[in-house]
């Protein structure tokens, strides 16, 4: 028999999220976790899934009427475009400039289609003369992916101009807007995106654990006319729809995470009420002010300023500098979280996020000081 262990309630220090993501959550969506539950079917539950559903197509900037999140984290998000719109021996060009784009490539090769892949460097952004020259060499591409912030790196792609391109050769577009939605402008219609997906711990400033996404008509045609099944249960987007829209009494699928929900419909309502235009301006507002710290520090920024993101801000770390103890201690003493470089730059650079609630002067006033201290020892 195995036996009876007893822990101590677990509990949390009150750290500045700074990093790559989750970001610090606002207040409000904090007491929205508290709430008391109630059933997934629940006509109360329903209705708010209807608001999740209007709020989510204003950040998204569509008239789609399939929006929704999904219950599961961004990376769940990306796997749900891919399992539904790419069938065993489609061919998809994907656009790799950073960690995730890879991660489509993984995506498109397990289901069993072609990946086309242009590759450019960490820190750039997608060549659009590349997508061209792929495309003219490949007409029988289905597909485009890309991701349009790279969250490896801090770079922003040219979403508008990759989805022209590729409408050009009647590809459908794939965008992976994990760390751009409601930080940048996100125009699904007015640029042409066909599958949109991004998460909900970042520039949300939720819960992390959703993933909002929508689907074009076209997408949705080509989904509806697949002649094979879809590969995943869980992720059959023809399945979910019946759970997330009709009229009246909808259709079970699974039990949805009711209080993550309550957090994703509460920072909605904050974006909402700040508005879009507001909201990008308060994450640019709060980068020139992180880039001038840093660079009174005499730190580099990974990306060009053109192709910068405001929410994420990647530094080299110079060579006289330990990274990892210098955001141990960041950590361990002043409760400050900033991220680590991924992969090929593992090591290299630090991750300096300004998503959603962190946005903030007194969030950017904090870390840079608390950098100074550090450093300066």
């Amino acid at each position: 028999m195995v036996s009876k262990t007893h822990l101590e309630k677990f509990s949390t220090p009150n750290r500045r999220l700074m990093g790559a993501g989750p970001s610090n959550i606002y207040p409000e969506v904090s007491e929205a976790l508290t709430r008391r539950e109630i059933g997934h079917l629940d006509p109360l539950f329903v209705k708010m899934m209807d608001e999740v559903k209007s709020m989510l197509r204003y950040v998204f900037q569509t008239k789609n009427e399939f929006a929704i999140a999904v219950s599961a984290p961004g990376s769940a998000g990306m796997e749900a475009c891919f399992v539904n719109l790419v069938e065993p021996g489609d061919k998809v060009v994907v656009c790799v400039n950073g960690l995730f784009g890879g991660r489509m490539v993984e995506n498109v090769e397990r289901i069993g289609g072609t990946a086309v892949v242009i590759q450019d460097e960490w820190g750039t952004p997608v060549s659009v003369k590349k997508l061209e020259v792929a495309l003219k060499e490949n007409p029988d591409t289905k597909i485009v992916a890309f991701v349009h912030a790279e969250t490896s790196t801090g770079v922003r792609s040219d979403a508008e101009t990759i989805a022209r391109i590729a409408k050009e050769h009647n590809c459908l577009v794939i965008a992976d807007t994990v760390t751009s939605l409601a930080g940048i402008p996100v125009m699904t219609d007015e640029w042409g995106l066909d599958a949109v997906y991004s998460g909900s711990q970042k520039c949300l400033s939720s819960v992390a654990g959703l993933s909002p996404l929508t689907f074009s008509d076209k997408a949705i045609e080509k989904i509806t006319n697949r002649s094979d099944k879809i590969q995943s249960w869980f992720l059959d987007q023809t399945l979910v729809l019946d759970y997330w829209s009709g009229e009246g009494k909808r259709s079970y699928h699974h039990t949805a995470p009711i209080n993550s929900v309550y957090a994703l419909h509460e920072s909605l309502r904050q974006v909402c009420n700040e508005g879009l235009e507001n909201s990008w301006q308060k994450h640019l507002d709060a980068h020139i002010r992180l880039k001038k710290g840093l660079e009174e520090l005499n730190f580099n920024f990974v990306v060009e300023e053109e192709y910068r993101l405001p929410q994420m801000n990647s530094i080299y770390v110079p060579d006289n500098i330990d990274e990892l103890a210098v955001r141990m201690e960041l950590l361990n003493d002043f409760n400050l979280e900033i991220g680590a470089g991924l992969g090929k730059l593992s090591g290299k650079i630090w991750r300096i996020g300004l998503m959603g609630y962190n946005a903030r002067k007194d969030s950017v006033d904090y870390c840079l000081n608390t950098l100074k201290k550090v450093l300066n020892k």
